[in-house]
């Protein structure tokens, strides 16, 4: 797969949107096929390793600026980035989790050889898009360049339409305006926005095509409310509020509650 620019697939084979009303789910930390009480489910995010929801446009994520806990970088050591002494950078939040290092074609290229097969498996097993988490790596680690993490995203929107999928940016509020004008982007996954005021910098850019995610720690951190996100008139259309870790339904600490 190439690094090239990205091009906007044309109308006629552009990949289908998440709806923009229904019910809105997201599931990385624990799958259910419907909410706690039985509603049945309309948008949802998994992780690649998860299957797709039967009857429900379907999201896949991806991390493609950090990798994967557990994942094989053995044969792409210069997709790593590294510190002065040449060890792999670790994200201080999630340090099973190597930081990616989009600074040139061929690293660009060895890292899209590794996350390119993971997309492929998206759509092979049925999923309708990927977001592709950690775009906004240049803004925490010095050494990224934007230009750099702007070509790696590009490659992966390529990736996406080739294979008929639509790719949503995450977060990197940054980047709107040229992710989605510039790079073909063509929905987004946010989390926080609320909480940190940012919500219309998404929405002026991406519409009603804004799936929205709070947390209750920096809801109380930013001494917020969810019912006062949910009467925020930037907003996204589909707003929910979820437990930090995204638990399953079974588990104590599980919240789920939608605007």
């Amino acid at each position: 797969m190439a690094c090239g620019s990205a091009a906007a697939p044309s109308a006629d084979t552009a990949p289908a949107l998440p709806p923009t009303d229904g019910v809105f789910d997201y599931q990385l930390g624990g799958t259910a096929d419907e909410l706690s009480d039985g509603t049945p489910i309309d948008v949802v995010a998994r992780d690649a390793t998860a299957e797709p929801l039967e009857g429900a446009y379907n999201v896949c994520y991806v991390n493609g600026f950090q990798t994967q806990p557990g994942a094989d970088w053995s044969e792409h050591p210069s997709a790593l980035l590294r510190d002065a002494s040449g060890d792999p950078v670790r994200d201080p939040d999630w340090p099973d989790e190597i930081i990616l290092d989009p600074s040139t074609a061929s690293t660009r290229s060895a890292i899209v050889e590794v996350v390119g097969p993971v997309i492929e498996g998206c759509a092979d097993k049925g999923f309708d898009a990927v977001e592709i988490d950690n775009l906004d790596t240049w803004t925490r680690f010095d050494s990224i360049s934007r230009e750099g993490a702007f070509a790696l995203a590009s490659a992966y929107v390529t990736t996406a339409h080739d294979l008929g999928l639509a790719i949503a940016q995450k977060n990197a509020v940054e980047a709107a305006r040229s992710a989605h004008d510039d790079l073909g982007f063509d929905f987004v996954v946010v989390e926080e926005c609320g909480a940190y005021d940012e919500c219309a910098a998404y929405t002026d850019v991406y519409g009603d095509h804004v799936l929205q995610i709070e947390y209750p720690d920096s809801l109380a951190e930013a001494d917020l409310s969810f019912a006062a996100i949910c009467v925020d008139p930037a907003r996204a259309a589909l707003t929910i509020l979820r437990d930090r870790d995204l638990v399953g339904q079974d588990d104590p600490a599980y919240v789920y509650e939608a605007c």
